[in-house]
C-alpha cells in the first residue's frame, strides 16, 4: 500500500496542475485581457458616492458633477502645447512638468493631467479635446455640500497618492478616497463600484469598438447612502456657540450611544475642501499650528478632567466599602496631605457624599481617595484596583468608535508610577491630586460625554457610534453590546441626587431650565503650556458634563472651552443651551444664549503673543505644548461666580 501510496499523489497532483494550466491559458480570458494592454483600452466609469444624511432625515451631504483631464503620455501626438495651455490656463512649465509625472506613473495607463474642472472650463475643452490626441475628459462627482457646518464629522474627499495604490489594486492613479471622519470610516460603503469598459484598438490605436462585444465590461453602482447619528440641527447649534472660542463638545443618546453632536472649535466650511482650491486651502488649514481647525478636539484633545473626575472618585469609594452616603469630612479651604503640600478648596463646611458633589469640596474627595487607597496593604496593588474602576467607565481607553481617529487619555495604574517613581515607594498622599481629575489623569471630551452617559444610565453604556443606518446592512454588532462598570447599580441614585442639586443649590446654581431636571457638574482644570522653551501658566480651561432628564435621559453631554475660566462661566451655559435646544427644540434661556453668541475668548488667546516674544527663526506660528503640572499645589476654583 506504502509503494503505491506516493505515486498516486504525484499523479493526482500533475492531473490537477495540468487542468489549471489548460484553464488559465485556454479557457480564462481575464488574463489575456490583462496582458493585451497595448489593443485594450480601459476606461472606468465612476459612481456616485453615497449621500449622508443625518438622524432625521435632513440631507447633509450629496453630489455635484466634476470633470478631470486624462492623459495617455504613449498617445500623445502633435499636440499644440501654446493653444492647449491657452485654453486650460496654465503655464507651459505646468504642462510639461504634469506630462513628466504622467510619464512616471505609467506612459500608456490613463492618470490625471488636471483635475476637477467647472462646467465652464469643461465646455470649452470639450469643443476640441479632438485635437489633443492622447487626451480625454473622464467624468467623476464630487462632494456637494448641503449644510456649512459638521466638517470634522464627515471628513472629506482627496486622490490617492502612491502608497494606496500599492496598498490597494481597486484603486488607481487619480482616483478619489476619503479622508477623515465619516468619508474614511466607511469609504468602503460610500465608494460604491467602478464599473469597466474594454475598448478593442487597432494596429493604428484607433477605438474600433468593445472588446470581445463587452463580455467583459461591468456597470458601475452606486455607493450606499448612510444616516448618521447626528442631529443636524443639534450640530449646528453647537457650533453657533463654539464661535470665537476653542475646545470640544460631544452629546451622546445614552440608551443607544448614538454621537447626538460632535463639535470641535475654531472649525470651518466643509465646502472649501471641494473643487480646485482643495489643496490650497487644506494647505492653509494644516499651517495654522495656532487654532489648529483640522485637530478635532473632541475626539483627540487630552485634558485633565478636573472635578467631574470626582463623580468617579465618589463611585469607586461606595463600591469599595470605604465609605457611605454619611460619611463625613471636615473642610478648611482645603486639604493638607503631606509637609508643605496643601490642596486649595473653596469650601469650609462639613461635607458629605451629597454636597460634596453639588459643592465640589476637594477636601471631601481628596480624603475618600486616601480612604480607597489606604484599604489596601501595599499602593501599588491598591492603584490597580481604582484603575479597573476607573477604566470600566471607558476612560484611559481606545473606546472603539466608528471614526478614525481618536487618543486613549491616561489613567495611571501602579506600572505608570514604577517609571515615574522606581526607586521610591510612593504612597496615597503622592498622587492625591487624581482624586479632582489632575496629577496623571487626562481624558478626552468623548470619554467624558460617555461617563455622564455611563452614569445617567445608572451602570452602563453603549459604544459611542455615528452610524445610524446603512442602506440595507445592520451596523456593527459591538455598537449594540451593552458594557456594564465594575460599579454597583445602587451606588448611583446617590451620586445621581447631588448631580441634580449641582444645579438647583450648587456650583451650577442659576444656569437650570424650566420644566428639564438637569444632573450636571462643573469643572475647572489648571492649565500649563511651554511658550519658547519656558513653563507658563494660562488661563484654566472651563469644563462642564452632564445628562438630562434625570429619570429616561435623552442627552448627555460634555463640553470644554480652552481657557475659559472656570465651569460655570462658559462651559456650563454651553451644556444647558445644548440640552435645552435637542429637548425642546427651542430656546427660553435667550439670557445664556445671547452671552454665548457675543463672548469671545479670542483675546485669551492671542495673550500669549504679546507677553512671550516668539523666536523670530521660527517660519511656522509656534507649538504650545502641554505640560505636567506640578503637584505642589494643586487648586480647583469651581466656587468661582462670573460675577467675581
Amino acid at each position: 500500500m506504502r509503494k503505491v501510496l506516493l505515486p498516486t499523489i504525484i499523479f493526482i497532483a500533475t492531473i490537477l496542475l495540468l487542468m489549471r494550466l489548460f484553464y488559465l491559458q485556454v479557457m480564462d480570458e481575464t488574463l489575456k485581457l490583462k496582458s493585451d494592454n497595448n489593443a485594450i483600452k480601459i476606461q472606468y466609469d465612476y459612481p456616485e458616492r453615497g449621500y449622508i444624511y443625518d438622524r432625521n432625515g435632513k440631507l447633509m451631504v450629496a453630489n455635484q458633477p466634476s470633470y478631470d483631464i486624462m492623459v495617455i503620455p504613449r498617445d500623445m501626438k502633435n499636440i499644440d502645447t501654446l493653444e492647449f495651455c491657452k485654453l486650460l490656463n496654465i503655464r507651459k512649465e505646468d504642462f510639461l512638468s504634469r506630462i513628466e509625472k504622467a510619464k512616471v506613473y505609467s506612459p500608456r495607463l490613463p492618470s490625471v493631467f488636471l483635475p476637477q474642472l467647472n462646467k465652464a472650463e469643461f465646455a470649452a475643452f470639450q469643443e476640441k479635446v479632438r485635437k489633443f490626441q492622447g487626451f480625454y475628459i473622464q467624468k467623476r462627482s464630487l462632494r456637494d455640500y448641503q449644510v456649512n457646518f459638521g466638517a470634522n464629522v464627515f471628513g472629506f474627499i482627496t486622490q490617492v497618492n502612491d502608497k494606496i495604490i500599492a496598498k490597494n489594486p481597486y484603486y488607481n492613479s487619480g482616483d478619489l478616497i476619503g479622508k477623515q471622519g465619516v468619508e474614511e470610516s466607511y469609504e468602503h460603503e460610500l465608494r460604491g463600484v467602478k464599473g469597466v469598459k474594454y475598448i478593442q484598438k487597432d494596429k493604428y490605436n484607433r477605438d474600433i469598438g468593445p472588446y470581445k462585444e463587452g463580455r467583459f465590461d461591468t456597470i458601475s453602482k452606486q455607493g450606499e447612502d448612510i444616516t448618521l447619528s447626528i442631529d443636524a440641527e443639534l450640530q449646528k447649534y453647537g457650533e453657533e456657540l463654539m464661535v470665537n472660542k476653542r475646545g470640544g463638545i460631544v452629546a451622546i443618546e445614552p440608551s443607544s450611544g448614538e454621537i447626538l453632536a460632535l463639535v470641535t472649535a475654531p472649525s470651518y466650511d466643509p465646502k472649501i475642501l471641494v473643487g480646485r482650491e482643495r489643496s490650497r486651502n487644506y494647505t492653509k488649514l494644516y499651517n495654522d499650528s495656532i487654532a489648529k481647525p483640522l485637530f478635532d478636539r473632541g475626539l483627540l484633545a487630552e485634558y485633565p478632567p478636573g472635578s467631574p473626575f470626582k463623580i468617579i472618585t465618589g463611585l469607586v469609594a461606595l463600591q469599595e466599602g470605604v465609605i457611605d452616603e454619611q460619611t463625613s469630612f471636615v473642610c478648611h479651604h482645603g486639604f493638607s496631605y503631606a509637609r508643605g503640600r496643601f490642596m486649595k478648596c473653596h469650601d469650609s463646611q462639613v461635607s458629605q457624599l451629597h454636597n460634596g458633589i453639588y459643592n465640589s469640596c476637594n477636601t471631601y474627595f481628596a480624603s475618600v481617595y486616601m480612604k480607597t487607597l489606604s484599604k489596601y496593604k501595599k499602593t501599588s496593588a491598591a492603584v490597580d484596583i481604582w484603575s479597573k474602576h476607573v477604566k470600566s467607565f471607558g476612560l484611559g481607553e481606545f473606546m472603539g468608535y466608528d471614526l478614525p481617529t481618536g487618543r486613549k487619555g491616561k489613567i495611571p495604574t501602579s506600572k505608570t508610577y514604577k517609571r515615574i517613581y522606581p526607586d521610591w515607594d510612593y504612597r496615597p498622599t503622592t498622587i492625591v491630586s487624581n482624586s479632582i481629575g489632575q496629577g496623571e489623569v487626562t481624558t478626552t471630551p468623548i470619554q467624558l460625554a460617555n461617563m455622564m452617559a455611563t452614569v445617567a444610565n445608572r451602570g452602563h453604556y453603549y459604544t459611542p457610534h455615528i452610524i445610524k443606518k446603512i442602506e440595507g446592512q445592520q451596523i456593527d454588532k459591538k455598537f449594540r453590546t451593552k458594557h456594564n462598570t465594575t460599579i454597583d447599580r445602587k451606588y448611583f441614585e446617590p451620586v445621581v441626587s447631588g448631580l441634580a442639586d449641582v444645579y438647583n443649590v450648587g456650583t451650577a446654581y442659576g444656569l437650570g431650565v424650566e420644566g428639564i431636571q438637569i444632573c450636571g457638574k462643573t469643572g475647572t482644570a489648571e492649565n500649563f503650556a511651554k511658550i519658547n522653551g519656558k513653563r507658563v501658566k494660562l488661563q484654566d480651561h472651563s469644563i462642564f458634563v452632564a445628562f438630562a432628564p434625570r429619570d429616561n435621559p435623552k442627552i448627555a453631554v460634555a463640553v470644554f472651552v480652552e481657557n475659559g475660566y472656570w465651569g460655570k462661566r462658559w462651559a456650563g451655559p454651553i451644556a444647558t443651551l445644548m440640552i435645552e435646544k435637542y429637548i425642546k427644540r427651542k430656546i427660553t434661556r435667550t439670557d445664556l444664549e445671547k452671552r454665548m453668541f457675543e463672548g469671545s475668548l479670542q483675546g485669551e488667546y492671542d495673550k500669549y503673543l504679546g507677553k512671550h516674544k516668539v523666536d523670530s527663526l521660527l517660519v511656522r506660528k509656534p507649538e504650545i505644548q502641554a505640560v505636567k503640572k506640578e503637584q505642589d499645589t494643586i487648586e480647583d476654583i469651581d466656587d468661582k461666580d462670573e460675577t467675581n
